[in-house]
């Protein structure tokens, strides 16, 4: 169902769901990143480092699948408009800030040719976090407003749990909701209101009884 826009500045964070640097400590740097273990996605915000397990599979399934339904019309061209790269969990260097969403969208125009890099440093046009109990507080607090200061002009928060997507456009430096979608709505938001598809592809099947 769509909803009406209002501006949206994100929750306080909750370190105690993350693995966290106490604040005492020395500012954590991409040497802590690289030295996270190997099954855990590290992040540097506001200098404290953050991990967290790898997604559960509910989580695996709605960022697979909608970044499926992206990549085929927006990086590749096929049956859509092309013009994009469609990243699967890039690792972005903002400032001081590492953060991984788990899908991000660069426009052509303004990144011509795919970097052959670790990581990213160049602001994605598109974000998308797919919300856990573990890394919603983080993605929907700290992390939104290293996108917003950093110009991400769009913003997507898809949950699992709720089997919702939430779409936000970043005006005057705050982000705006402009489109909310559950169940299995159709989906059809910017920047990628170019196609459609079935928010209920985003989600595992229902057992069978």
């Amino acid at each position: 169902m769509a909803s009406d826009a209002s501006d949206h500045p994100g929750a306080a964070p909750r370190p105690e769901n993350c693995a966290q640097t106490p604040p005492e400590e020395k500012r954590a740097t991409y040497k802590d990143v690289l030295d996270a273990p190997p099954n855990r996605v590290a992040e540097v915000v506001g200098g404290a480092l953050y991990t967290h397990p790898r997604p559960a599979s509910p989580h695996a399934r709605a960022s697979t699948g909608l970044g499926a339904r992206l990549s085929i019309p927006f990086d590749y061209g096929s049956g859509g408009p092309g013009g994009w790269w469609i990243v699967d969990e890039p690792e972005l260097h903002l400032g001081e800030d590492i953060v991984v969403p788990d899908l991000a969208g660069w426009r052509r125009e303004n990144m011509p040719e795919y970097p052959i890099a670790a990581y990213f440093s160049q602001a994605p046009d598109w974000a998308c976090e797919v919300l856990s109990p573990s890394t919603r507080a983080l993605d929907e607090g700290p992390k939104q407003a290293i996108y917003a200061r950093e110009g991400v002009g769009h913003l997507w928060f898809v949950d699992p749990d709720a089997r919702s997507l939430c779409a936000f456009l970043l005006r005057g430096g705050r982000y705006a909701l402009i489109g909310k979608r559950t169940g299995d709505d159709p989906v059809s938001l910017p920047p990628f209101d170019a196609i459609e598809f079935n928010l209920a592809d985003l989600w595992p099947p229902a057992r069978k009884p």
